[in-house]
Order: structure tokens, then C-alpha cells, then sequence
């Protein structure tokens, strides 16, 4: 029998709730997956070249919460794809696990979800008050284009890192959606 088969004798229940791990799972994995690389590529190509200083927003709390956010998003999208490999045990009577431990690993999931999101939200906080340290000092002066004014006004690069986080923050969303979700259905 294929492992994507279901026994006959599988309880309608049981076929409902494999049905929307799976279904969940992989959703929510390559979601979190793509969210997760375009955040990552964004800061390994933004943030070394961001502007320098203590006016830099990958400096200090930014970038330690915003990194920790994105590494909790990374264990959340694992999480994502053990729905699916859960699903797959639930097809098989000998491997079934109980009601409780599908609860419980659901809401680790969103545990892993919500502490990412904890850690990226106070990394947008910390980014965007130093692009509003950053805007607030940009008075227009005559020594405009000296190095040190440059690096007071906010560049480009600084929004891609915003942009970054915010990836990050998206994906956790999901990954909590997900996991309610998945807890309303399994609940019912």
C-alpha cells in the first residue's frame, strides 16, 4: 500500500484530520520557506552594506531580534512540515498518534510562531526608531555631502532591511493561522 493510501477502515474522523494536516502543512511550509530564504537573502545582501554608525538599523537590539525572529522562523517552518509528516502516520494504524499528542505538537508550533513574531516585532521596533533617529537629523544642511551627512539620511538599503522583517513577521502570521486553525479542526 502507498503511503499516501488511506485503509478503508480508517475512521472518517481520523482521514478528515490527515487530510488537513497535509493540506496545512505544506501551505504553510513553503510559505514560511519562501518567506523565510527572501528574508534571509535580504539580510546577508543589505545589512553589511547599510549605513555605518549607530544611525545603521542592523546595529545592536535590530539586528539581534530581527536574526532571532528569522532563526525562529526557520524552526517554525520545520514544524510546518511535520504536520505533513504527522498526517502521514495518521494513515497507518500502527503509527497513529493520539488526539492529544497532535494537539500538543500544534501548539508547539504556534509557541514557535508567536516567539518569532515576538522577537521580529521588537526588531521593527528598534529598526524604525533608528530610521526615525535617521530622518529626524536629516535636516538639509550646506554640509550635505560630507560622509558623515550621508550616513544620516535614510538609504535605500535601510528600507530592504525593514522589508526584511517584515517577511519575517509575515511568515510567523501564517505559521499562527495555521496552527489555530488546525486546532479549530481539531477541537471540533
Amino acid at each position: 500500500m502507498s503511503d499516501m493510501e488511506i485503509n478503508d477502515n480508517t475512521p472518517q474522523t481520523v482521514k478528515k484530520i490527515a487530510a488537513q494536516l497535509r493540506r496545512v502543512g505544506w501551505a504553510g511550509f513553503w510559505l514560511q520557506l519562501v518567506l523565510a530564504v527572501v528574508s534571509t537573502v535580504i539580510f546577508i545582501f543589505s545589512a553589511p552594506f547599510a549605513s555605518t554608525g549607530a544611525s545603521n538599523p542592523c546595529t545592536g537590539g535590530s539586528l539581534f531580534f530581527a536574526l532571532g525572529g528569522l532563526l525562529v522562523l526557520y524552526i517554525s517552518t520545520f514544524w510546518s512540515f511535520r504536520y505533513v509528516t504527522t498526517s502521514r502516520k495518521l494513515k497507518n494504524p500502527d503509527l497513529r498518534p493520539k488526539r492529544a499528542d497532535i494537539i500538543k505538537l500544534v501548539q508547539w508550533g504556534l509557541m514557535s510562531s508567536i516567539i518569532g513574531m515576538g522577537l521580529s516585532v521588537l526588531g521593527a521596533e528598534s529598526i524604525a526608531g533608528t530610521l526615525l533617529g535617521k530622518s529626524l537629523s536629516s535636516a538639509v544642511s550646506f554640509g550635505m555631502f560630507s560622509p558623515d551627512a550621508l550616513s544620516k539620511i535614510i538609504q535605500p538599503l535601510d528600507i530592504f532591511i525593514v522589508l526584511a522583517n517584515t517577511h519575517t513577521i509575515t511568515a510567523h502570521f501564517i505559521g499562527i493561522v495555521s496552527g489555530l486553525w488546525l486546532l479549530t479542526k481539531l477541537n471540533k
